[in-house]
């Protein structure tokens, strides 16, 4: 899993700078300020969770196991479902799309649970 999660933390890396750029100067005048905060929120959520994913891709050469592993891949649906759902949000002006948000909420706080767990269990 280790080069798998450090694959995916530099995309979402590289893509979460490239997607704040493109709001700062390519969105600026197209979405209104709520929309852009919106956007912005998605882009910082999905750079500190690339950051985490880095952080648990280093840890899983040290600390095996499935919690890390879970902890990543958890990491990964948060960024897809949280990030990317308001993304689409903002771009298409759907609101239904909000529902998604919560899931990925939901998948961040369950991979810091999982990340928690597995530093519990090194005594």
């Amino acid at each position: 899993m280790l080069r798998s999660f450090l694959l995916l933390a530099a995309f979402f890396g590289f893509t979460g700078v490239g997607l704040g750029a493109f709001a700062a100067h390519g969105l600026k005048d197209r979405l209104s300020t709520d929309y852009l905060a919106v956007f912005h929120t998605g882009v910082t959520y999905q750079l500190i969770h690339a950051l985490a994913l880095l952080a648990v891709a280093i840890l899983c050469a040290q600390v095996p196991g499935r919690l890390m592993n879970w902890a990543g891949v958890l990491f990964c649906v948060g960024i897809v479902l949280f990030s990317g759902s308001l993304y689409t949000l903002t771009l298409t002006g759907i609101g239904k799309l909000g529902i998604i948000t919560p899931f990925g909420g939901l998948a961040f706080l369950a991979g810091w649970v999982c990340l928690g767990l597995a530093a519990w269990r090194l005594g």
